[in-house]
């Protein structure tokens, strides 16, 4: 197996079993729609590699499926380098989250976003509204189908279908769900 299709099943949690139907064994869950993430500390061990390979060639196919988002923390100063699931929607690119970082794009933010290979100033606009959250996580869902969705999205869905908007809508609310729009910061 490639280094980075080995790598992307390890991020998406199916490194144990590749051929596992991802979300089998889980119709006891009584959400529509649930967080879904890997393990911790497999993160933690993943997450260093991916923000290096991101920006070469090496990455393959993960280049335009990743992403690495930086910014400063609003509050602390930090520095943050991110990576995580890219979503072109509309021809936009968004974060789809409910990690607790997204706070930092509260009023908007710089980052620095490495995309398919290339590092571009960007800034962050944080969208909570409930109609277009859940309409941003549909339409994803949708366009990658329920298997991966469901590993791009971080999310399971309990059913082995799309969830409706109804759901995702629930699930926005109760998962504290947002989008970050990331536009080229000289279009902002």
């Amino acid at each position: 197996m490639a280094p980075y299709i080995l790598l992307r099943h390890q991020l998406v949690g199916v490194a144990a079993n590749p051929d596992r139907i991802y979300g089998e064994g889980m119709t006891d869950q009584s959400y529509a729609v649930d967080i879904a993430h890997p393990p911790a500390a497999l993160l933690r061990l993943v997450n260093p590699i991916l923000r290096s390979l991101l920006h070469t060639p090496l990455a393959g196919p993960l280049r335009t499926q990743l992403m690495v988002v930086s910014f400063t923390g609003r509050k602390t100063g930090r520095h943050f380098s991110i990576p995580l699931s890219a979503h072109v929607i509309d021809n936009d690119l968004y974060a789809l989250t409910e990690a607790g970082w997204k706070h930092n794009f509260s009023d908007g933010a710089a980052a620095q976003v490495v995309y398919d290979g290339k590092t571009t100033a960007m800034r962050g606009e944080l969208i909570r509204d409930r109609a277009v959250v859940s309409e941003l996580f549909l339409r994803a869902a949708q366009a990658y189908g329920v298997k991966r969705g469901q590993r791009m999205l971080g999310l399971s869905f309990r059913d082995r279908r799309i969830p409706t908007l109804e759901e995702f809508a629930e699930a926005v609310d109760r998962l504290k769900l947002v989008a970050i729009r990331l536009t080229p910061a000289d279009n902002s």
